[in-house]
């Protein structure tokens, strides 16, 4: 499926969503005067250039940013199966407008940088994360549907140069260290891994080989939350894709995802997303 929403002249949203098992490819032309944004929300997917004899890839929780003054870049997307990709497409005059007080930071729009060709890969935030999940999971009466994506794409682009989000990353000696990042992202998938019976943070700790002090800095610094806040809200999301999926009811995906008992889920996921399970339910329904 492919949807673009044209949010303002010179600024468009696409959604690319293949949930399908075969790979889904899209084809458009873009100007030269366009910046192109990519953000891979789940799955795998490529970007090919020169009739497919150069790729860039997109994968999951990461985010690619291309722009060429000097010749057209045509979005040749080829997105696997199971893979969502949200691209925003914006023109370097708009871009510049949004920014110009803030242009000397933003490299690419200094002035040595304006003729020349950019690429950067870079990792999707915890907050542009929940930006891109909002975009997705859109549920608003059709008619403001424009104005909510004009809100959350200027949104998306803001939390993209954010630099406050984590001020003390680039100076913080503890992301430096490659294995102890390794060791932080070793204990996100087994807090994923057993989310109905997660392990204490000392155990946890013990487990990945870093200290408790070590284990909370990182994890806040890479996730943006802390262990059990950042478990708390996979936890909702997990519970919503399984209502989604339309398979079990609300007192099963509790159950899947760790509570005992039905009202401590449905006070969780009222807390998440403002609404009760059955609510959440009833509201696919009718948009069926």
């Amino acid at each position: 499926m492919e949807e673009e929403i044209k949010i303002e002249d010179d600024f468009t949203l696409i959604r690319f969503q293949n949930d399908g098992s075969e790979p889904f490819f899209a084809q458009r032309e873009i100007g030269s005067g366009l910046i192109q944004f990519h953000f891979g929300l789940k799955g795998n997917a490529k970007f090919l250039f020169n009739q497919g004899n150069y790729a860039l890839e997109l994968k999951e929780e990461k985010s690619l940013l291309l722009y060429n003054p000097q010749k057209e870049l045509p979005l040749n997307l080829e997105l696997a199966q199971n893979s969502w990709v949200i691209s925003v497409i914006v023109s370097i005059k708009k871009f510049h407008a949004l920014f110009s007080a803030e242009a000397d930071y933003i490299t690419f729009l200094s002035p040595d940088n304006k003729d020349k060709k950019y690429y950067n890969e870079g990792n999707i935030s915890p907050s542009m994360a929940i930006v891109l999940s909002q975009l997705f999971h859109y549920n608003l009466h059709p008619s403001i549907k424009n104005l909510y994506y004009k809100g959350k794409g200027y949104e998306l682009l803001s939390l993209y140069f954010n630099r406050t989000e984590d001020p003390n990353a680039e100076q913080c000696p503890f992301l430096i260290d490659e294995d102890n990042v390794l060791k932080i992202r070793k204990a996100k998938e087994i807090v994923i891994a057993n989310m109905a019976e997660p392990p204490g943070l000392q155990e946890l700790a013990d487990e990945i080989g870093l200290n408790l002090k070590k284990l909370k800095m990182g994890f806040k610094q890479i996730y943006g939350d802390t262990v059990y806040g950042f478990l708390f809200d996979y936890k909702m999301d997990f519970a919503r894709k399984l209502l989604d999926s339309g398979s079990y009811n609300v007192n099963e995906v509790g159950l899947k995802i760790g509570y005992s008992t039905g009202s401590h889920f449905i006070a969780a996921f009222k807390k998440k997303f403002g609404t009760t399970p059955k609510k959440y339910l009833m509201s696919i329904n009718a948009n069926v």
